[in-house]
């Protein structure tokens, strides 16, 4: 069966190729600015496992298409990063054999493009201010959705101001929001009920993770987005606003989630890696790890093996 393919093996090797022919003038190589994917880690701690197969996934993809990778650091909640991270992860991704296009890009250096696409927001009618708690939210909620108890509106029709401690809420749509999937195949969300007009600049004056991600896209021309599969239900809510705003739409793939054979995902466990790999036998340390996959499973439909054997 394919599942049984070592191919933390064939990921490693197929790795040193692409970045081989990304780098070589042999006719027909020739990188293509028509694809252009990205990795956004937060620099709130050493890259998991499950980071770096998201990693790998989103690079295997963007380089068998002679494409670019862009990486982007997900600063923006200053108050979780801790400091000198985002070097750290560089170091972790290099030593893992990744080669990203152009300079990183930094979220806490572009809060002026989210105000910008809020404002806009605000002029088209979407965007109300409110002022509940999360224990408000939850007490008032009439049904839990895809990601917890779904806000009843309540503050919709109150026509409050923006000030200190509201947050800005976008008006959910009642319709259908479709998508094809890379991997999970056709997906629809009523945001309406199963999300509820949702946050996108809290409370605490930070733009939320929806409206940041989107922003940043648009703005690095971003057009497929290959991540884990735990933001598939946050897709629908980006489409929406990618919508309002006038931006195309992504393609999107989520692979499915690493859990460790007693059942727990990875980013709950203490197996980090380190930026500070080195040679053992003359293979990279860091790229050895990629064979513990091995010993994971997958939550999903397909393994990510899978996905590396597409055409180089």
């Amino acid at each position: 069966m394919r599942e049984k393919v070592p191919w933390g093996i064939t990921c490693a090797l197929r790795l040193d190729l692409l970045n081989m022919a990304s780098q070589s003038e042999l006719p027909g190589v020739v990188r293509s600015p028509l694809y252009r994917g990205r990795f956004a880690p937060s620099p709130t701690g050493p890259l998991h496992f499950g980071s770096l197969v998201a990693a790998l996934a989103s690079y295997l993809e963007s380089r068998s298409h002679q494409g670019e990778w862009l990486l982007r650091v997900d600063d923006l909640d200053q108050t979780r990063c801790v400091p000198g991270m985002d070097k750290h992860i560089m170091d972790t991704l290099e030593a893992f054999g990744f080669q990203w296009d152009g300079a990183p890009a930094y979220q806490s250096r572009t809060t002026r493009d989210y105000q910008a696409a809020l404002d806009t927001l605000i002029r088209q009618g979407h965007i109300y201010y409110c002022r509940c708690s999360r224990k408000q939210v939850a007490a008032a909620a009439v049904h839990v959705g895809d990601e917890g108890p779904v806000y009843p509106g309540t503050c919709r029709e109150l026509g409050l101001s923006d000030g200190p401690g509201r947050a800005a809420r976008i008006v959910a749509d009642h319709d259908i929001i479709t998508f094809e999937d890379g991997l999970f195949g056709h997906q629809s969300q009523n945001l309406a009920q199963d999300v509820g007009d949702f946050v996108v600049r809290r409370a605490d004056g930070l733009f939320a993770y929806q409206l940041a991600v989107v922003v940043d896209d648009q703005r690095n021309a971003i057009n497929h987005v290959v991540r884990g599969a735990d933001l598939l239900s946050s897709t629908p809510r980006q489409i929406w606003l990618q919508r309002l705003l006038g931006y195309p739409r992504p393609r999107y793939l989520h692979i499915p989630l690493v859990y460790a054979s007693d059942g727990k995902k990875t980013q709950q466990e203490r197996r980090r890696t380190s930026g500070r790999q080195r040679q053992a036998g003359g293979i990279p340390a860091g790229r050895l790890a990629f064979s513990a996959a091995g010993h994971a499973r997958f939550q999903g439909h397909v393994p990510l093996g899978i996905l590396a054997m597409g055409p180089i």
